[in-house]
């Protein structure tokens, strides 16, 4: 099942992040994300025709992320909102992180990678 058709549950307890391989293997779901910081972070910049547009978006992510009961980092520079997730239960990224991109992607307010 495609990331964007899933929805993010509590990563249980003690379960390790997911390997570079694994995390290599889902981003190739996700053309514009990229894995940083040795895969423990999610990262996407999208840019907007102003800033009007890029607050639209970040109000949306707020939504989605609130609904997802996930919650990246975010940026915004006027017309620029850079986001960056990661799962700090886990001290990497896990399939929420993944999800949670993916249906950033489909919202929208979201511009094409």
């Amino acid at each position: 099942m495609r990331f964007a058709d899933r929805h993010c549950a509590r990563w249980p307890k003690g379960k390790p992040p997911l390997s570079e391989a694994e995390v290599a293997a889902a981003l190739r779901e996700l053309p514009g994300w990229t894995a940083t910081g040795r895969a423990t972070r999610l990262t996407r910049r999208f840019t907007f025709p102003g800033f009007g547009a890029a607050i639209a978006f970040v109000n949306a992510l707020a939504g989605l992320a609130t609904a997802e009961d996930h919650h990246p980092d975010f940026a915004v520079r006027w017309n620029v909102v850079e986001v960056t997730s990661s799962t700090h239960d886990a001290g990497g990224l896990t399939d929420n992180d993944f999800i949670l991109a993916a249906r950033l992607d489909a919202l929208p307010e979201a511009p094409p990678p």
